[in-house]
């Protein structure tokens, strides 16, 4: 009978604690959306909506016409400029770099990769319902480094399936092209980065594509400019800014690639979501550190929990998921870098 009751006891404090916590948090975010600071809300509102599980918080506070108010005043221009091949001319070099970077809300690791060549697309093809960890895949494939790629099916971590289009050494391993502003990411037989729209095309006009452009290896990644995604691809394109309004986005763990002019490729994955105090890499971040890095064409990849970077036996940058703190999630491809 004491047990019992110490248990009822027990029970009663933690569900009082939990009722106080929740409580709080909402209230924590009626400050955020309701306060003085509109810099703070629109950071809140467009980030909630980046994420997989969370969009549904900002559902909870403020109505539907603010919040579409609020993604279309921190949004990006449409960009309809294709990459211009002629621009980049291959001088490669065997030299990898790796330099830190850093913003007000984020922090992140650039690598520098001079040889476009060593880049490739690493699949767990034929694909299964569990993808591997990004270390799994570099040892895989012998590689020596690498990051995250494009978008796939993440769902409790297993990470078997993509989604879009995905090419490895010139070969379609997956085309299912028919997701809403779907982009092809990824390099030609030159070795020149390109960023091309997959939108309106079925499983024979993927095919054709590829076989005229002549991508070698390429992943998938979205441009949604409603509050349903809240994703984007293009950076920079031919040399020229994408533009935009107010941040361009919300801010979150980022992976994103770019080229220089002579080819060399630009390989950067950014922290957020809490990890070390950080909310996260914005658009406007991304551009702005693609530019400063040279880049003349330049794409944002998949991000969030998936951002992930691994160079010599190390994790230089992990998921931001507490128990894979030195892990990343499973996935079923990723962009690595021959040896």
């Amino acid at each position: 009978m004491k047990l019992f009751k110490f248990i009822l006891k027990a029970l009663s404090f933690v569900f009082v604690f939990v009722i106080i916590a929740v409580i709080t948090l909402y209230a924590t975010f009626l400050l955020i959306c309701y306060g003085p600071s509109k810099k703070a809300r629109n950071i809140f509102v467009t980030t909630f909506l980046e994420t997989g599980a969370l969009k549904f918080v900002v559902g909870l506070v403020l109505p539907d016409s603010k919040v579409q108010e609020i993604v279309n005043s921190n949004s990006l221009a449409e960009m309809k400029a294709d990459v211009d091949t002629e621009l980049i001319e291959v001088k490669a070099t065997e030299e990898i770099e790796i330099e830190e970077v850093s913003g007000s809300n984020f922090y992140g690791t650039m690598m520098i990769v001079h040889d476009p060549s060593k880049l490739f697309v690493g699949t767990t093809y034929p694909f299964s319902e569990y993808g591997k960890t990004l270390d799994e895949l570099v040892s895989e494939f012998d590689a020596v480094g690498g990051i995250n790629g494009g978008i796939y099916q993440s769902s409790a971590n297993k990470g078997g399936y993509p989604m879009g289009v995905v090419v490895s050494k010139g070969e379609i391993v997956w085309n299912s092209p028919n997701g809403v502003g779907y982009y092809l990411v990824g390099f030609d037989e030159n070795n020149i980065l390109r960023i091309i729209s997959v939108s309106g095309l079925g499983v024979s006009g993927v095919e054709e594509l590829v076989k005229k452009e002549k991508i070698r290896d390429a992943v998938t990644f979205q441009e949604e400019a409603s509050d349903a995604n809240n994703h984007f691809v293009k950076l920079i394109v031919n040399g020229e800014k994408r533009e935009s309004n107010g941040l361009g986005s919300g801010a979150n763990p980022r992976t994103a690639i770019g080229q220089r002019e002579d080819g060399t490729v630009l390989l950067l994955v950014t922290d957020g979501r809490g990890a070390s105090g950080h909310l996260g890499a914005t658009a406007n971040d991304l551009i702005e550190i693609m530019e400063r890095y040279g880049a003349v064409n330049a794409a944002n990849i998949d991000g969030g929990s998936s951002s992930t970077m691994y160079y010599k036996d190390k994790y230089l940058m992990t998921s931001v998921t507490l128990y894979y703190s030195n892990s990343s999630w499973r996935l079923p491809e990723a962009f690595l870098i021959s040896k």
